[in-house]
């Protein structure tokens, strides 16, 4: 959106104060997401009175025309198409009063076909502002039908993208970053929808042979779609695919999962979890998991704690559940209470929090390859661990390289320790870009 906007002459800012129009690039994965949306544009028009919004976003989509009677808001996109998001704010700074909504393009009729929103052939991006790992975008939307889940709605069906697209974008974004994310809706079905029998390890096998000097790390993939090839290539990769996997679990217990409409079982996630740990010497692996779902029983949590424990996650996102508008699970009987669920999470929480402060002390004094965040403060692992930077270690702050070190510490103070550098390279900004983008006129 932002380079977009840029290529028609919008000049770009991080400032409220100055921006004449401000994008505000929304999530929906929660009713509480909606709401912060809504509080974050009111609180946008307060600081700043004469700035026009443009909301764009999965929320745009579902709640389109409440983000459009809202006072500030001068353009509402449905989706994430960075053209149609330039194009509003072009015509935001075009005009001093332009009408309110003005490219509301769909209702809430839940019959309409969803799958057109965003064409998932966009211009090639040339960076990611502000970040030193590019995200790599191979697919958006989604063909699963988990009862808990919003985005599929707003994003529609699964489209993946030609993969010639995606590793012309890998070698641009590769001038910039020195890792790149695999990201998307739900990438384990990347090449389904493409003539031709192409999978996400395929896609993944070829970008390594074409955008060479570059760590590439998979996003977030269900269990049952990590297929041995994918396994290959980390373990034979040399490290040029980054030794972490994110599988999301939601839960361990068969009878929660039925009602969640997911299609793993809990021993099939357990049997594929831990041939993703074999498949190298250190491996980072997270899942998500939703406590306090309707219907779950005291025993069903403790199924999913005691499959916590057995197996080698080095990290967890775990959420108590919340009811989202439109989605199976908020029809769903027997609730169970929030203050249960906020328990059970906590419970979890220390447990992880336990397993993830032993993995971090066990590297202590292996040598790790790893890219420089905030400014060379920071740094993350291929197995997804961040540590601090050695401050008495010379340090060449190359941010467009990966680096070699050894990590040193404990768990609570893990840090990497670089070799000497000939000479100190100007620092890129090492800042996380933020989620919504100022955008000035002048």
């Amino acid at each position: 959106m932002r380079q977009e906007s840029q290529a028609r002459g919008i000049v770009t800012t991080n400032d409220v104060d100055s921006a004449d129009v401000c994008v505000v690039n929304t999530c929906t994965v929660t009713n509480a997401a909606d709401a912060e949306a809504r509080r974050f544009v009111r609180r946008l028009k307060r600081e700043n009175p004469q700035t026009r919004i443009v909301v764009a976003g999965c929320s745009a989509v579902l709640r389109n025309r409440e983000y459009a009677e809202m006072e500030g808001v001068a353009c509402v996109v449905p989706g994430h198409d960075p053209l149609q998001v330039a194009a509003a704010v072009a015509g935001a700074v075009e005009a001093r009063d332009p009408p309110r909504g003005a490219l509301i393009q769909l209702g809430m009729n839940p019959g309409l076909d969803r799958s057109s929103l965003e064409p998932i052939a966009t211009a090639i991006l040339d960076r990611r502002e502000g970040a030193t790992r590019g995200w790599l975008k191979v697919q958006d939307g989604c063909d699963r039908k988990c009862s808990f889940c919003a985005t599929r709605l707003a994003r529609g069906a699964s489209r993946s993208r030609p993969p010639g697209d995606i590793i012309l974008e890998a070698r641009e974004l590769s001038r910039h970053h020195p890792e790149l994310v695999l990201t998307g809706i739900h990438i384990g079905h990347y090449g389904r929808d493409l003539k031709g029998p192409t999978t996400l390890s395929v896609l993944l096998a070829r970008l390594l042979d074409a955008v060479p000097d570059v760590r590439f790390r998979v996003g977030s993939v269900e269990a049952t779609e990590i297929d041995d090839f994918l396994l290959h290539l980390i373990r034979t990769s040399g490290g040029r695919v980054a030794p972490h996997v994110h599988m999301p679990l939601q839960s361990g217990a068969d009878s929660v999962l039925r009602r969640m409409k997911r299609w793993h079982t809990r021993e099939a996630y357990r049997t594929r979890a831990f041939q993703v740990a074999d498949a190298a010497p250190r491996m980072g692996l997270g899942a998500d998991i939703i406590t306090g779902f309707p219907g779950e029983t005291d025993a069903d949590h403790e199924d999913t704690v005691r499959l916590v424990e057995e197996l080698p996650f080095t990290y967890l996102h775990v959420f108590p559940f919340s009811p989202k508008d439109g989605t199976a699970a908020s029809l769903l009987p027997d609730p169970v209470p929030q203050r249960v669920a906020g328990e059970r999470s906590r419970e979890l929480r220390v447990l992880v929090q336990d397993k993830h402060r032993r993995y971090r002390e066990s590297r202590s004094g292996e040598a790790s390859v790893v890219t420089l965040e905030a400014q060379g403060r920071r740094a993350l692992t291929g197995d997804y661990l961040r540590v601090n930077v050695g401050v008495k270690v010379n340090v060449d702050l190359d941010m467009k390289r990966l680096h070699s070190g050894v990590l040193r510490g404990n768990g609570d103070d893990l840090y990497v320790e670089l070799p000497l550098a000939n000479s100190l390279a100007s620092a890129a900004s090492g800042m996380e870009s933020p989620s919504v983008s100022y955008v000035s006129s002048a």
